[in-house]
């Protein structure tokens, strides 16, 4: 299957619930191949998922109080990129588990203890440069992974992952000129970054132990080992020591047991759900 057979535009689009258009894989072969395992297809994409709603969320709250319009826009567009991810791959989900769910059965019809992001996610936004630095550090390490997963046996998660790393090598791009920017700035600028780089370093341990695309192709050390040398060098750049900047213990699957995938959060997730989730649990299957 190609990219292009997958994404074709069939009638319209949907990224908003209500909206009432087609399913996002309206057209594709949705069967899972012979030998590979639809329950790890369906948990790949309902984490990986759960990521992209979630960082959605947290970047829309920027509307109206980024720095410049310019960044609001950049932002704006970059959450956006996120949902639409998001939507392919509960759609994949729905198909892979079984249940013939849609998207918004996901997104807006589970309690926080069923969703599996990791919980970097979702952290309250902070400062710009809280939010530009867990921008740089999701967006290189869902990079690595994503590259690894175009390469998945599924060749819907495959096309989906081929189509999500153009937007994400985008997302990366803006996060590292940005982080070059308040790195190499002023001494307010420089404090405030690393001071967003040490709140974010505990929580890195938990993405670097994910392990929930490793029978479809992303081998976490080697996932690991492009994320780091990747953040090493916008770090070096920005003229950040990066062990430091973003100092990194030992980094094990025990370290981080369930964490995010396994349903346990912060006490954060639960109010970005009820804001997120509240009209369509007020108005269930509204269309307008």
């Amino acid at each position: 299957m190609s990219e292009d057979d997958l994404f074709v535009d069939h009638d319209n689009a949907r990224w908003a619930f209500g909206t009432g258009f087609t399913d996002p894989l309206h057209g594709a072969d949705q069967a899972v191949p012979y030998g590979v395992d639809a329950g790890d297809v369906a948990a790949c994409c309902l984490a990986l998922g759960d990521d992209a709603l979630v960082s959605a969320q947290r970047l829309a709250e920027w509307c109206t109080r980024a720095p410049e319009l310019e960044e609001e826009l950049a932002l704006a567009n970059i959450g956006l990129d996120l949902l639409g991810q998001a939507r392919l791959l509960y759609a994949r989900t729905g198909r892979a588990d079984g249940t013939g769910r849609g998207e918004d059965a996901y997104a807006y019809f589970r309690d926080p203890a069923d969703f599996r992001n990791v919980r970097l996610a979702e952290l309250p936004g902070g400062d710009f440069a809280f939010t530009i630095a867990r921008l740089l550090v999701t967006s290189t390490w869902r990079l690595a992974q994503f590259e690894a997963l175009t390469g998945a046996p599924d060749p819907v998660l495959a096309a989906i992952a081929a189509k999500s790393v153009k937007e994400l090598a985008y997302h990366r791009h803006y996060a590292a000129e940005w982080t070059v920017r308040l790195g190499d700035g002023t001494a307010e600028s420089r404090c405030r970054m690393e001071t967003a780089l040490h709140g974010i370093a505990p929580w890195l341990g938990e993405l670097l132990a994910d392990r929930t695309a490793v029978h479809l192709g992303a081998d976490p050390a080697t996932v690991t080992d492009r994320t780091l040398l990747l953040l090493a060098d916008v770090l070096v750049k920005a003229g950040l020591n990066p062990s430091e900047a973003l100092p990194l213990g030992p980094v094990s699957v025990s370290s981080v047991p369930g964490a995010g995938r396994g349903g346990d959060h912060t006490r954060h997730l639960a109010p970005l759900l009820a804001e997120l989730q509240s009209v369509a649990r007020a108005h269930p299957e509204a269309a307008w």
